[in-house]
């Protein structure tokens, strides 16, 4: 299976430089299904992931004008701070145990993966929907909604801190109904609020969790590596059509997480 889970590692980059998003989605299930990685820890070691792959994949973004460093900081700064509350202090705080409805008891790992199943499927509906890029990005004044970008930094920091996701598909449309950011700037900009985000979350960590370094920094290698892999191959290869057939296999393995978690055990 480890096999199986490098490989995966490598679509987990190439995802990421083929659509600009989605493969941060699939590092909790590859590392629980494929490593045998605890969920809890996973959702560490994908913060860790999604953060060190982003950051490699902002800088050719910001090369070429296509990250507004001022909507990072204003956006990002909610989001930072919540993420690192959420991995420091709710994370640990949450009971082995959460609670037993049925005779079923839904233990801290099963929560993780539930949780992380149901933002798979929200996930799904952003990439099989999809958007007319010439609906948002025609440049013009930008404008900031403070009150509303607040709010939405904290909610993603706090679902990518509970769940271990970049929140790629909350940020980007944030980014550009709130901040009235091009849709490729938004992207850009995206890359590097989710990698400040992302390792500083993982930081909350450290000192809470045991982490196999040895293992991380392979997966975190062969994501990388991935994500040029994906460059290369998303100037021959149409976006649109790829992020809805990733889409619908996203929403697959969310219903499968979902069926497994609860009734096959």
């Amino acid at each position: 299976m480890e096999i199986i889970g490098y490989l995966a590692s490598v679509i987990i980059g190439i995802s990421l430089g083929l659509i600009g998003g989605g493969g941060s989605i699939l590092t909790v299930p590859v590392l629980v299904y494929l490593f045998g990685v605890n969920p809890v820890l996973a959702t560490a070691y994908s913060l860790f992931i999604v953060g060190a792959t982003s950051l490699v994949g902002v800088f050719p973004k910001y090369k070429h004008g296509l990250v507004n460093i001022k909507t990072a900081l204003i956006f990002g700064a909610p989001a930072i701070a919540a993420v690192y509350a959420t991995r420091k202090f709710i994370v640990p705080a949450i009971p082995d145990e959460v609670f037993t409805l049925a005779g079923f008891t839904v233990t801290k790992p099963i929560l993780m993966m539930l949780l992380f199943a149901v933002l798979m499927v929200f996930a799904s509906y952003s990439m099989i929907k999809g958007k007319n890029e010439d609906e948002n990005g025609n440049g013009g004044e930008q404008k900031f909604n403070y009150p509303l970008i607040l709010i939405e930094g904290t909610v993603v920091g706090i679902l990518t801190g509970l769940v271990g996701a970049g929140g790629g598909f909350l940020i980007i449309p944030a980014l550009v109904l709130l901040s009235k950011l091009p849709m490729k700037q938004a992207v850009g900009t995206s890359l590097l609020i989710i990698a400040a985000k992302s390792l500083i979350g993982f930081l909350g960590d450290v000192g809470h969790q045991v982490i196999d370094w040895k293992l991380l920094i392979i997966v975190t290698a062969l994501a990388i590596a991935g994500i040029f892999i994906g460059n290369s191959l998303s100037k021959k290869v149409s976006g649109d059509k790829l992020k809805k057939w990733f889409g619908w296999f996203v929403l697959v393995m969310g219903i499968y997480i979902i069926v497994k978690e609860l009734f096959i055990r």
